[in-house]
């Protein structure tokens, strides 16, 4: 039975080699994938999901106008693989639940669970309350703890608290931590200093 699932993480943790994988072991069984990521991330070159390991793949642009279950009603496709998933919009997650009810393709997404100010972005908050299955990938803060936080660093590689939710950037950008080190650089006001140290 086809199901969606949302594989999520903070940065670093391997969500795209993960979803590289899983699209080899498909095609290796002579299935047919369809690969999607996020137009407004061309780090790596547009329309390639590539991993910190080496591994790429070509996949198809989505953008905020882009119709999942449209592109898909008519393919011949055994699974839907969406990379940076957090860029989805609500509408698009739905058209997911259809691609996965209706069409009974299972649809796997990979993305960040929150921003760099502990918020949900829209596509993860919508994946987080309507997928059928929850998979957390782990990576680790530098202390060793789980890391399930981002932290955005400015041109000065100080934290930053305020801007655009989206900002695109790689680890020159950002830094996944664990909660009580989030808590310390960024869950203050900007009259308080940061909590005390942690061990």
């Amino acid at each position: 039975m086809a199901q969606l699932y949302f594989y999520y993480s903070a940065m670093n943790a391997g969500k795209s080699t993960s979803l590289l994988q899983s699209a080899y072991n498909y095609r290796e069984r002579g299935m047919q994938v369809a690969l999607f990521t996020a137009a407004i991330d061309n780090r790596f070159g547009e329309g390639v999901i590539s991993s910190r390991i080496g591994l790429s793949m070509p996949a198809t642009l989505f953008d905020a106008d882009f119709h999942f279950y449209q592109a898909l009603k008519s393919s011949p496709v055994d699974c839907v693989l969406i990379d940076e998933a957090q860029f989805l919009s609500r509408a698009q997650v739905r058209q997911l639940t259809d691609v996965v009810d209706t069409l009974k393709i299972p649809v796997l997404a990979y993305g960040l669970r929150t921003d760099f100010a502990g918020n949900t972005f829209a596509g993860s908050e919508a994946l987080l309350a309507w997928a059928d299955k929850l998979i957390e990938l782990k990576t680790v803060c530098h202390c060793g703890r789980k890391a399930n936080f981002v932290v955005r660093l400015d041109a000065d590689g100080k934290p930053s608290r305020h801007g655009d939710q989206i900002q695109i950037g790689g680890n020159e950008r950002y830094v996944s931590m664990c909660r009580v080190h989030f808590k310390q650089l960024v869950w203050v006001s900007d009259d308080e200093p940061p909590l005390g140290a942690v061990r």
